[in-house]
């Protein structure tokens, strides 16, 4: 009795420890006030490149006494030119002037601004532009919420104007230039917003005249800022087709040097734009307004160098690498793709002819040299992602040819990654290149992630900040891998052990992941951790053979419920600022906004669907599955009848990477980073047991006692699979036993040409 409750226990006491670590989030406390004068100046285009001590000298001290960062210019219209950039500030939410295409260079600004009484100003065209946002945008976004959060607002040139502006249109306190001496204007509210010109163009002596005229305006400011005073300057805005990674630098009591963060983003150094609104009202103590800011109030953290030049290296860098990234993961992907569905369409004819006919006549078997080359191919394309996510600890982006020096680093790595496989002493067994090629890929991804996700941030295989959804934790083709490579990592380990302790050593791995994935401190994405566990509840329900049950599927149920609830329900005692993903929908559907969040999921999905390369590779995977692999000539039942903990393995990937794609508004992009790994190894194992399939030899012998059932009496092996699929021999735990699959004359530390009987029963 207590042998076999030693697995529920063990299984219920992981599951507790997963969601303990789900739901313990860094302290941080709401933004106290700090200053009595917020004044944000914007420099649309403004770069770090454009900052030195010689044309900018005003900003470069600015920058040595104060907090600096990378600020991420997302609007809700790509790019975003200076009219989106400064109705996103104003609107503190994702938001643009109007829902035309942007083709070439941004188009000059040409804003109505009406001055009757020479102190206020209104914008004509301002409710047209409320209009358009909440009709035809995806977001939500009241443009003029900030200006609705106090009680007045200067604003000095037309671009502040448009961000100072009220729903209705009046901007409070308004000046075409700023004066000689901005002293008593800048005195008159709590908040001003002030124009301080373009930098644009590609021409170095060009962007330089810019960035001096708006560094001259920049030492008027500074020179009559109110005492108190909170002073940033942010590069609001893109120029031209070229999104890129702008200024901002935050100086006044409280922001003395470290880096910018907020909660919005999660990264040291990286705001993003609609991080601005908030920042300015918690700095000045004043209530942000609910349900229309999308950003979070920015904090000052420790870490920066002293040297400054050393200092604004990093965010200068980080904009180029991801420029690269931009240009080199579309191809990528691209060529993975087409690389991927060449090998689906290669492997067709090798599964046909695999199987070895018994006797004296037959079709000519396939060239072991032809199968042991398409097996290096299939693991090749199956470690290609991870070997692209690895090839970022080498800065190949800061070469001349950045996408040559990608793609010679990633082949390098990709050989050696390739070669540690093959080259291995248990290669020959059946399973080998299936659970080490998915164990590989989970830990490079996981070692990543717990190492700060440094290679995913604007990685060719993670996210960009330029993109503005994701700053750290996991991205979704980082997603796919990991859930691919942890559950065909748990299904290969459980193959190996008792059949009872299956599902705890399932639950075991699977519990692991969900840490990595939804911890705060590591993956940080609780969506991806909730997928994660209803696979890992499916895997371990059907890890022990035979079919997905009423009974097994209520437990699988049960269980992935009980980590969810359990995590939604702490994550709701949080703060409102502080939830995860999951505890702000819960909010929104008890709230009755919930709607909003659903069209804007479904647009992502819409978007991604019709958008990505990995949709390709997803469908192809499904449709080499379906018509090839689990054909009767396929190999891929065989597969499952004699390996079910596998089975298993390969249905929670299925369910995991569906239920994250369409939740995160991903579509199948998860799914398609999962089949790249997932589809290769499993039709070089389906090769394997097809090699096997005639073999009639006698069986090893196996070491574990008999089990007599209690109604017959007759004696089954403990490794039996009840479903009448195959019989199973692995339940050794010594690891002397073969293999189910194997052929021992291909087993290191085995001799002789004897066959498992798990494959004869299945042939």
């Amino acid at each position: 009795m207590l042998r076999r409750l030693v697995p529920v226990l063990l299984t219920a006491a992981v599951v507790a420890l997963g969601v303990a670590a789900l739901v313990i989030r860094p302290a941080a406390g709401a933004p106290e006030k700090t200053v009595d004068y917020v004044v944000l100046a914007g420099v649309p285009g403004l770069r770090w490149d454009d900052v030195d001590p010689i044309t900018t000298p005003t900003l470069w001290r600015m920058a040595e006494r104060g907090a600096i960062g990378s600020l991420s210019v997302r609007s809700a219209r790509q790019p975003t030119c200076p009219v989106d950039g400064w109705q996103t500030l104003g609107a503190g939410n994702f938001a643009a002037w109007d829902s035309g295409a942007v083709t070439g260079r941004c188009p000059a600004p040409d804003i109505a601004i009406e001055q009757p009484d020479g102190i206020s100003a209104n914008l004509p065209d301002q409710r047209a532009t409320v209009s358009n946002n909440q009709d035809k945008m995806r977001w939500g976004t009241v443009p003029g919420a900030l200006a609705e959060s106090v009680r007045c607002t200067v604003a000095v040139g037309p671009g502040a104007a448009i961000a100072a502006a009220r729903p209705f249109g009046r901007v409070d306190r308004y000046a075409e230039s700023l004066p000689a001496d901005p002293t008593e204007l800048l005195g008159l509210c709590v908040l001003s917003i002030i124009d301080l010109g373009t930098v644009a163009g590609d021409d170095p002596a060009l962007r330089a005249a810019a960035a001096r005229r708006a560094d001259v305006a920049l030492a008027r400011v500074l020179a009559a800022r109110p005492k108190r005073s909170l002073v940033m300057v942010a590069g609001i805005s893109d120029t031209d087709q070229s999104s890129r990674l702008h200024v901002v630098v935050a100086d006044g009591p409280g922001w003395e040097r470290g880096w910018l963060t907020s909660r919005s983003t999660g990264r040291e150094g990286y705001l993003q734009l609609v991080d601005l609104a908030p920042t300015a009202l918690a700095a000045a103590g004043r209530p942000a307004p609910e349900q229309l800011f999308i950003g979070q109030p920015a904090t000052v953290v420790d870490g920066r160098p002293a040297d400054l030049p050393t200092a604004i290296a990093a965010p200068a860098d980080a904009d180029r690498e991801a420029r690269a990234q931009q240009r080199v993961a579309s191809w990528f992907f691209l060529l993975l793709a087409g690389l991927q569905c060449l090998l689906a369409v290669a492997v067709v004819p090798l599964l046909r002819r695999a199987r070895r006919d018994a006797g004296p006549s037959g079709p000519t078997p396939v060239p072991r040299r032809v199968v042991a080359t398409v097996e290096v191919l299939l693991i090749a394309a199956a470690l290609a992602i991870p070997a692209a996510l690895l090839a970022d600890v080498v800065p190949w982006w800061r070469g001349e040819h950045a996408g040559i020096y990608f793609a010679l680093v990633t082949a390098v790595l990709l050989a050696v990654a390739t070669a540690a496989v093959r080259l291995a002493r248990a290669y020959q067994q059946t399973l080998w290149p299936l659970g080490s090629v998915a164990a590989l890929a989970a830990l490079i991804v996981g070692a990543d992630v717990v190492t700060g996700a440094q290679l995913q941030l604007n990685g060719v295989i993670g996210y960009s900040a330029l993109e503005g959804g994701r700053y750290a934790g996991l991205g979704v083709v980082g997603l796919g891998v990991f859930v691919a490579g942890s559950l065909l990592t748990a299904g290969w380990l459980a193959q190996r052990v008792r059949r009872s302790w299956r599902p705890a050593v399932v639950v075991g791995v699977g519990v692991l992941g969900v840490i990595v994935v939804g911890s705060p401190y590591l993956g940080a994405d609780p969506v991806g951790a909730v997928a994660l566990t209803a696979g890992v509840s499916i895997a371990a329900a059907i890890s022990t053979g035979g079919w997905l049950t009423l009974g097994r599927l209520a437990w699988a149920t049960i269980a992935g419920l009980a980590v969810t609830i359990g995590f939604a329900v702490l994550d709701l005692r949080q703060p409102a600022d502080q939830r995860g993903s999951l505890g702000r929908f819960l909010s929104a559907v008890g709230d009755g906004t919930s709607g909003l969040t659903v069209h804007r999921s479904g647009a992502s999905n819409m978007a991604a669907l019709a958008g990505s390369p990995l949709t390709v590779l997803a469908l192809v995977g499904v449709v080499l599955v379906w018509f090839a692999l689990l054909r009767p000539w396929g190999g891929l039942k065989r597969l499952f009848g004699i390996y079910p903990a596998v089975r298993a393995g390969m249905a929670g990937i299925t369910v995991a990477t569906l239920i994250g794609g369409l939740l995160g508004g991903s579509a199948l992009n998860v799914a398609g980073a999962a089949a790249a790994l997932t589809v290769p190894m499993a039709a070089l194992a389906a090769l394997r047991v097809l090699d096997h399939a005639t073999d009639r030899t006698m069986p090893p012998m196996t070491s574990w006692p008999v089990e007599t059932t209690a109604s017959s009496g007759t004696a089954v092996e403990a490794g039996d699979d009840r479903s009448g699929t195959a019989v199973e021999t692995s339940d050794d735990p010594s690891g002397t036993a073969a293999e189910p699959g194997d052929d021992p004359s291909r087993t290191a530390g085995k001799s002789g040409p004897a066959q498992s009987s798990a494959e004869v029963a299945a042939g």
